[in-house]
């Protein structure tokens, strides 16, 4: 018997990657990382199956108690018909556990964080989001990112010279 291939992407247990959010990392420090399920529609699960996702411009926030994410888009899909299709940007419910919304409820209030999706994936069949909390960067931020970048590569460089 084959064994399944796994798309290791730096969740343990994922098996095939959605799509993720290369600017959330260049836009936003991020501090931690939480795993949420998606409650979905069934056209909605067939459109990510089929890899057709988007999460630029997506966030997710709390709502008297639930979290929910907004603005991430999931194409209709195509062979489902016009009737029984779904919005692409509508808001959708996130599953975590009560005492985790509730740690992220009070951390979202402080000035300057937000949730960000990184990833969109299925682990187990089930479609899960890696969600990222983070603080806003700044313009002088990547200066000092990029300076850190090059003072690390010229010191390995150096070392690997030797």
């Amino acid at each position: 018997m084959a064994k399944k291939k796994r798309v290791d992407e730096g969740v343990a247990g994922m098996d095939s990657l959605i799509c993720r959010n290369p600017k959330a990392a260049a836009r936003y420090e991020i501090e931690e990382t939480l795993e949420a399920g998606l409650v979905l529609q069934g056209s909605e699960v067939k459109s990510l199956r089929q890899r057709r996702a988007d999460l630029e411009g997506a966030y997710a926030a709390v709502h008297q108690g639930e979290l929910f994410l907004h603005k991430a888009h999931i194409a209709p899909y195509e062979q489902g018909g016009p009737h029984f299709n779904h919005e692409p940007k509508r808001s959708r419910k996130l599953l975590a556990h009560r005492r985790e919304i509730e740690r992220l409820h009070g951390k979202l209030a402080t000035k300057g964080y937000a949730l960000i999706p990184l990833q969109l994936y299925f682990k187990n069949g089930h479609a899960k989001v890696q969600l990222g909390l983070g603080k806003g960067r700044k313009v002088h931020d990547d200066r000092e990112t990029i300076k850190r970048q090059v003072d690390l590569r010229e010191a390995r460089d150096a070392m690997r010279d030797r």
